[in-house]
C-alpha cells in the first residue's frame, strides 16, 4: 500500500509526463491530427489575473467566503482535471466534503487554518500537500487573521458536475 506521499507524487508526476508530451508534441510541430485522426494537442496558458473568480457558489453548498478561480479546467482547456487557485480572507472555510468521481490534492501557498478530515479538524500550514482521494471527506477552514492561498488540483474531473461534489451530511444549511 503506497503513502499518501507516494500516491500524491506518482499522480504528479503522470500529469507531469502528459503535459510534457502534450508540450513536446506542440513544439515539435507535429501534424495537425494524430494516426487516429484526432486534433494534435495544443498547449492551454493563461494568467492569474485574468482569470475571474467562480460565481454561484453557495454557503449552503459548504463555500463559505472564498474567492475560487478555475484556472484550468473542462471548460477552458478541454482538460479532463481542474486546477484551481483560491484565497480564504479570515474565517473563510471549505466545509468539510468529497467529491466521488476525482481525487483532490492542495498545497497551502499562504497561510495556515485547519484541514476537516474524516475524524475532524488537524492544524494546516504554509507549505503542507494535502491528498484526498475520491470519497475522502475534507475540507478547509482559515483559523488565523490573515488570508491564506491555496493551489488545488482535481485529477479526472474536469467540472464540479464532474467531480461528483457532496457536502457532508453533518452540514447545517440555511433555514
Amino acid at each position: 500500500m503506497k503513502t499518501p506521499a507516494e500516491r500524491i507524487g506518482a499522480a504528479l508526476a503522470k500529469a507531469v509526463k502528459h503535459t510534457t508530451a502534450q508540450m513536446t508534441s506542440a513544439i515539435e510541430g507535429k501534424k495537425e491530427s494524430d494516426a487516429q485522426g484526432e486534433p494534435a494537442a495544443a498547449m492551454y496558458r493563461t494568467n492569474l489575473r485574468d482569470v475571474p473568480t467562480v460565481q454561484g457558489l453557495s454557503r449552503d453548498d459548504g463555500w463559505v467566503d472564498m474567492q475560487v478561480q478555475f484556472l484550468i479546467d473542462k471548460k477552458t482547456a478541454g482538460a479532463d482535471h481542474v486546477v484551481g487557485w483560491t484565497v480564504l480572507k479570515p474565517g473563510a472555510r471549505h466545509e468539510n466534503h468529497r467529491h466521488r468521481h476525482c481525487d483532490e490534492f492542495f498545497i497551502v501557498i499562504k497561510g495556515r487554518g485547519a484541514v476537516y478530515t474524516a475524524t475532524g479538524e488537524s492544524p494546516s500550514r504554509e507549505g503542507d500537500v494535502v491528498y484526498s482521494p475520491r470519497g475522502c471527506w475534507h475540507g478547509f477552514n482559515n483559523t488565523s487573521d490573515e488570508d491564506v492561498v491555496l493551489v488545488w488540483g482535481w485529477m479526472g474531473a474536469g467540472s464540479i458536475e464532474a467531480s461528483g461534489y457532496e457536502i457532508h451530511p453533518d452540514h447545517k444549511r440555511s433555514p
